[in-house]
């Protein structure tokens, strides 16, 4: 048996069964624990968000970023490729039905999310001058001692290997791989190209990187709805039947997927909740490093904005990716992943040539690059946590090597890995949410009360 095959089976226990109970659990409690934050407080959580939205918000420093440029930052980390794989990925597998999973693991998600951006502000440092944050420093808090260094030093090796390292060199491949089919263009090329695009932001420091989320995320996300919107209406006479096939299918596959793909309801549901969990990121540790640093006044406040980040990435553009998969009608029983996404735009924009192969390209280019940008930081807040500030360039300079690697090489086995520690990162940070959920709770009524008190 050879590497890849058992990284696959590890990855097939954890993805398709011990992590989706975990992420599902603690979001179903937190949803319950906090009285349904999500939908209580979805209202305030909308209008924090797009109220905010500035093209050129206030700069970015060592005390911290806005709120939005956070949000930004966070959201350009959970759209990336898993975005345009994802949805196709789950339907491809679990039918039609595997939606209304995806969307039902993201609603309990955004509670999840809540309590992530929440902690993160609460147990916010400073560090050599500069506002820092994360799971490594709510799971210390929770975990008193040697315990609380393990789990926290352990959530900083896997997230490092997982997103800086592993997880951004299958990103440079995706694009490589996009634009050599779009423009024929060799994708060693196109690695340089992204390599020295990313060094520019990455040795800029945090103001760089917010400056680039605060302007990219809302552009890169508009242009693709748009793209989206637009083979959806071409193809309206379709839309009714997807959402049909979406509910049938999530209670009775075989109702919807006939012949071409044999699912039940285990595999709807296993195949959307996995799919969407990796893609929205709840719960995994990743995006409280962004909400951390946000410049508010109470820790509720990115709670509030943070639940936003999920429901973009799930409920418009993975629903967005889904509805142009179904309407287009290119679901085979063989096709999946990214080649499903590609061969739907292909047909939708098929009466103008080449460019559903080109629009794909761009797409991806921006959603890949920004997760680089947004992975990157992640990773490098957790470098200085280990290792301290001098090994912050020695870290930069690893991972535009590992840019570079990623456009040319085949990255089965790093894609699998990086899903390894993607899993890994959960536990610890799962465990610190649950041991501090407490916390949490104390400061929303906290954050309420004053609300109502005004």
């Amino acid at each position: 048996m050879d590497l890849l095959t058992i990284v696959k089976q590890i990855n097939s226990f954890f993805w398709n069964f011990l992590l989706i109970f975990l992420l599902c659990g603690t979001g179903i409690y937190f949803t319950f624990k906090l009285k349904f934050i999500q939908v209580r407080k979805f209202k305030e959580s909308f209008k924090r968000t797009f109220g905010n939205i500035k093209l050129r918000g206030d700069k970015a420093g060592k005390d911290g970023m806005s709120s939005f440029q956070s949000l930004a930052t966070a959201i350009a980390a959970q759209v990336g490729t898993g975005n345009l794989a994802g949805a196709a990925t789950a339907i491809a597998s679990g039918g039609p039905g595997a939606i209304f999973w995806m969307w039902l693991s993201a609603f309990f998600g955004m509670s999840t999310i809540f309590a992530e951006a929440t902690l993160s502000q609460k147990y916010k440092t400073v560090k050599n001058g500069e506002v820092t944050g994360g799971p490594v420093y709510y799971i210390s808090a929770a975990f008193k001692g040697k315990l609380g260094k393990i789990l926290a030093g352990a959530f900083a090796v896997f997230i490092i290997l997982a997103l800086g390292f592993m997880g951004n060199m299958v990103q440079s491949n995706s694009i490589g791989t996009a634009f050599e089919t779009a423009f024929n263009i060799n994708p060693l090329i196109v690695g340089i190209i992204v390599a020295i695009l990313a060094s520019f932001i990455f040795f800029g420091g945090r103001q760089k990187i917010a400056a680039f989320t605060e302007k990219v995320v809302p552009v890169m996300a508009l242009f693709y709805i748009l793209g989206s919107l637009i083979i959806i209406f071409l193809n309206f006479s379709n839309i009714f039947p997807a959402f049909k096939a979406i509910f049938i299918g999530a209670f009775n596959p075989t109702a919807v997927a006939g012949g071409v793909i044999g699912v039940t309801v285990k595999e709807a549901l296993r195949y959307g909740v996995s799919r969407g969990l990796f893609s929205n990121e709840a719960g995994m540790g990743s995006t409280p490093h962004a909400h951390a640093i946000a410049k508010v006044k109470h820790p509720c406040d990115q709670g509030i904005v943070a639940m936003m980040g999920v429901f973009i990435d799930t409920f418009v553009i993975l629903t967005l990716t889904a509805l142009v998969i179904l309407t287009t009608g290119v679901l085979d029983g063989n096709t999946t992943g990214i080649t499903l996404t590609q061969n739907a735009f292909a047909k939708g924009f098929s009466a103008f040539g080449n460019i559903g192969n080109i629009f794909i390209a761009i797409c991806l280019f921006f959603f890949a690059f920004s997760t680089i940008i947004g992975w990157y930081f992640f990773g490098e807040t957790n470098i200085k946590y280990l290792l301290g500030e001098k090994a912050k360039k020695i870290y930069a300079f690893i991972v535009l090597l590992f840019i570079v690697a990623g456009s040319v090489l085949k990255v089965d086995l790093v894609w699998e890995l990086a899903d390894t520690f993607n899993g890994l990162m959960v536990i610890p940070n799962l465990l610190g949410l649950l041991a501090l959920s407490g916390v949490v709770i104390k400061l929303l009524k906290d954050f309420e009360s004053r609300k109502d008190s005004l």
